[in-house]
């Protein structure tokens, strides 16, 4: 069985017992939550897609550990006006856990 969720903007196909790196969410290690299901689907039952959302369908996941994605440079440049700005960004990440899809 499989679902769609979405989370921190972005949506994934996650299954049962996979593990999965997203946005970082108010939550501990440890910590239990509920992502909101945008389809479900799997082998021998019909796929049933919301509109947003798949009434009575839940996806459990498990937070296994925060982290931080690599570090990115951001370099604006105008050519000719003497303007140059140098940033770097680290995103906040982590890492989850499918524990449950029921449907």
């Amino acid at each position: 069985m499989f679902a769609v969720i979405r989370t921190g903007g972005k949506q994934y196909k996650v299954a049962k017992d996979e593990l999965l790196e997203v946005e970082r969410v108010e939550a501990n290690a440890g910590d239990k939550i509920d992502l909101p299901v945008l389809m479900i689907g799997g082998e021998g039952s019909a796929t049933k897609i919301g509109a947003p959302l798949v009434e009575g369908a839940s996806v459990k996941a498990e937070v296994v550990e925060m982290t931080r994605g690599p570090k990115l440079t951001v370099f604006k440049k105008r050519r000719r006006q003497n303007y140059r700005r140098k940033n770097g960004h680290r995103q906040d990440l982590m890492l989850v856990k499918i524990v449950e899809i029921a449907g």
